[in-house]
């Protein structure tokens, strides 16, 4: 039996963060992993999709090369060599992570981790077999989760695919359905798109992006439209089979219809890895197939603590992001050594959307602000009024700023457009502190800068815009 001050039952990006962290602090730790260090975000999500990402935009630039006075030969492209790119960045991340474990002292045991009743960690081999039990004064489970799939339907990463099989695919489907909105839903929608598919997106809420503020979704749902998606809203998915070689959805709403495609992708949200861990062994509470966590990240069994995507605080939920899950891993770790760390305000998390125009938000819509009593003034400019973007050919999209009248406080910024994704962090600072519309007029940006757009909308907001 090994016998550790810390040990964390997965590796992603909660996971990992929590073990160097907990290394830094003094603690000798562990991490048990049953597949690749870095978890579902740096293999299969977060990372590997921005690199099929960029290829789809390098491709979209080459088709637009004639605007910025250039010419090239007609573009193409080898499917199988993006998948394969995206799969080497994938690897190099995990490779990057072996090496901060390496680094940090840090004990990696491969296989999966399963609770006794005693609190102990029994660790066995993909063939079932224990080869190794281990004995930790604190123990964090940050398994993640995985995709969640409609009722009777299971995924078959050929017709019907997850993200991760709609990652891996070598070749490019004719047709794709898309059930779901939500940011994964919309990347892989931008991502087929730009390869020539025909995508069809099905979405049982009012609007595409249903987290973002209406105006910023609008944005996107014209210019999908303009490059051919088909959108449907109000839309509820009744049925999925495959028939024949073709994947045929069957709608309600809006419309009534069946779609045929050759391949359907559910994005329609995630479920805690809560399976196999052993949790009923040792009395943990469960909630919405997730375990219940306090502020401090305590489960309802002492030296049990809960992070990332299988944890859930309250029952309101939270974001299922991978920085939110590295923020708890050191606000967790950093609790257990007996520091003042504060509490996570997830009122502060920015949440980014990668799809072409990408989309970046933090703090409340105006629906919610208005809904929770607020007097707002609002700032809005478009970055087709902004120097930057006109010269980069970039000019759909917009900074959207909220504000409390009676205090200037920002509750809420969203943008869309080219960079919203590297924009926002000026504005979740601001927001951590409390920051005002003032604070961002009095701020000097450099000219010309996207960033401008920021200034400009809150110019708007107070009457002071200089160039609109």
């Amino acid at each position: 039996m090994q016998e550790f001050d810390v040990t964390i039952i997965g590796s992603g990006p909660g996971g990992y963060t929590a073990a160097i962290r907990a290394a830094q602090l003094g603690f000798k730790t562990a991490i048990v992993e049953r597949d690749k260090l870095g978890g579902v975000c740096l293999n299969w999500g977060c990372i590997p999709t921005k690199a099929l990402l960029k290829s789809a935009e390098m491709l979209n630039k080459v088709k637009h090369i004639g605007d910025y006075g250039l010419k090239v030969e007609a573009a193409g492209f080898d499917f199988p060599k993006i998948i394969s790119r995206s799969r080497k960045v994938a690897e190099a991340s995990e490779k990057g992570v072996a090496f901060l474990m390496k680094k940090n002292k840090i004990t990696i045991i491969n296989g999966t981790g399963t609770f006794n009743a005693d609190k102990t960690i029994s660790v066995k081999d993909n063939d079932g077999n224990e080869i190794e039990t281990i004995k930790s004064t604190h123990t964090i489970v940050a398994t993640g989760a995985r995709a969640r799939s409609l009722p009777g339907i299971k995924f078959d990463e050929k017709k019907i695919l997850s993200s991760t099989g709609a990652m891996l695919t070598q070749n490019v489907p004719a047709k794709l359905t898309i059930v779901g909105s939500g940011a994964i839903g919309m990347e892989f929608a931008y991502f087929y798109n730009a390869f020539g598919t025909e995508v069809t997106i099905i979405e049982m809420l009012p609007q595409i992006l249903p987290v973002e503020d209406k105006e910023i979704s609008d944005v996107v749902a014209r210019e999908f439209k303009k490059s051919g998606m088909k959108i449907f809203t109000e839309t509820k998915t009744e049925s999925v089979e495959v028939k024949d070689d073709k994947v045929y959805t069957t709608v309600s709403g809006k419309v009534n219809e069946t779609f045929e495609s050759d391949a359907v992708l559910l994005a329609i949200g995630v479920t805690g890895n809560i399976e196999n861990l052993g949790l009923d062994n040792i009395g943990i509470t469960l909630f919405k197939n997730a375990i219940k966590v306090d502020a401090d990240y305590k489960t309802n069994v002492e030296g049990i603590y809960a992070i990332g995507d299988v944890a859930l605080i309250n029952e309101k939920g939270k974001p299922w992001l991978a920085h939110v899950a590295a923020a708890e891993a050191v606000n967790c770790v950093e609790k257990i050594k007996g520091h003042s760390a504060g509490d996570i305000d997830y009122g502060t998390i920015p949440g980014c959307t990668y799809c072409s125009p990408q989309v970046a938000s933090v703090g409340m819509t105006e629906e919610k602000a208005k809904a929770a009593g607020y007097k707002l003034k609002v700032g809005k400019f478009p970055f087709s009024a902004n120097g930057k973007s006109r010269a980069a050919g970039e000019t759909a999209g917009m900074v959207k700023l909220i504000f409390d009248e009676e205090y200037g406080e920002l509750l809420g910024a969203h943008i869309v457009g080219a960079e919203a994704t590297e924009l926002i962090s000026e504005l979740v600072m601001l927001k951590s502190l409390e920051g005002t519309g003032e604070s961002i007029i009095k701020t000097i940006h450099a000219h010309p800068t996207l960033s401008e757009s920021i200034l400009e909308a809150a110019g708007v907001a107070y009457g002071e815009a200089i160039n609109i």
